[in-house]
């Protein structure tokens, strides 16, 4: 073949790979764009699953049941503080100028972003403790704005668990509460808590946990002010960090209440919890309304019903607690 004829075969060939690519990214530019907002490492910033992925994962295949598939259906933009709440404002303005149809944030921090960033855009809100208290809707039955979504706290969830502690261990007197003090739902919990514990005749030390190195500090903090049981706040930092909590709290052979199973799953001796990955793949219920033209202000804000506990026997021995028979046959799950 002469250098003339391999030029020109070398430019039909171009051509004819060419038509294909630039079709290939118009479509893409033309699929309509759920934008995502993560306070902690549940997604990286190219939407790819991390370890501690299980959220992610139930709100892709969420997604997937209503027909929504990334790269072919529709386009997800993705972005993670990875816990450094101070850059989720920056995050959520980069993802408001994406102009996507939905902006869907996940847990308090990334939803208080998503609302200061657009008044327009919609925005679900997953996971949010008590979204009317931190100014998020007007009202769980008529949100009334850009954003509604699923609550994380039901109304005796709180009261519940301390409940539950106090069964499990009777002779609790004083219980050292373990949360993100940067994540607005402390005060949240704080103020559920109180009143529920003066009710079950319960003293508490509150902890600020930001960091895990700051895990074990804290602890032994809350020891000294006389906690001989320990309750974790249901957060997505605690959630992520779960193992470093439960491994800690361990060492200290006191009793411990989780927001999650999979918590106990790991060695924690109990929790009063609904399924996060449940939550995360209703979700997309929410975007998929939005989708197909619903407004936010008109979409009821749903709270969790299905709660369930779980117990971890080998742990109750490892701390020499035996476990009442009444909260054994209440138990949801049991880990022997």
């Amino acid at each position: 073949m002469g250098c003339a004829s391999r030029r020109q075969y070398l430019l039909v060939m171009a051509a004819l790979l060419a038509t294909p690519l630039h079709a290939w990214a118009q479509s893409q530019a033309q699929l309509r764009k759920i934008a995502v907002l993560a306070s902690e490492g549940a997604v990286q910033s190219d939407c790819t699953i991390t370890p501690h992925s299980a959220s992610w994962s139930a709100f892709v295949a969420g997604l997937s049941s209503f027909g929504y598939t990334h790269g072919q259906t529709v386009m997800l933009q993705c972005r993670s503080a990875v816990g450094k709440h101070q850059q989720l404002d920056a995050l959520a303005a980069e993802l408001v100028k994406l102009r996507p149809a939905v902006l869907v944030a996940f847990a308090a921090p990334a939803s208080l972003a998503a609302k200061r960033a657009t008044s327009t855009i919609p925005i679900v809100s997953v996971y949010t403790a008590d979204p009317v208290a931190l100014g998020l809707v007007s009202s769980l039955a008529r949100p009334g704005g850009n954003v509604t979504g699923l609550s994380a706290l039901a109304s005796d969830y709180v009261a519940k668990s301390l409940q539950i502690l106090k069964d499990l261990a009777p002779q609790t007197s004083r219980v050292g509460v373990l949360g993100q003090g940067i994540n607005p739902t402390f005060e949240i919990y704080r103020a559920e808590l109180e009143p529920a514990a003066k009710s079950l005749g319960l003293l508490l030390e509150f902890g600020t946990v930001d960091t895990v190195t700051e895990i074990e500090p804290t602890l032994q903090h809350l020891r000294t002010r006389g906690a001989d049981a320990f309750l974790v706040m249901h957060q997505p930092f605690t959630f992520d960090r779960r193992e470093n909590f439960v491994n800690a709290i361990a060492r200290h052979k006191l009793p411990a209440m989780y927001g999650s199973k999979e918590a106990v799953e790991m060695g924690g001796l109990a929790s009063y919890a609904v399924s996060v990955p449940a939550v995360f793949r209703r979700s997309a219920y929410f975007v998929d309304k939005i989708l197909k033209g619903a407004n936010p202000a008109d979409i009821p804000v749903e709270q969790p019903i299905n709660f369930q506990m779980a117990v971890n026997l080998k742990t109750a021995k490892a701390i020499g607690l035996k476990v009442p028979q009444s909260v054994l046959l209440r138990a949801d799950r049991v880990v022997e």
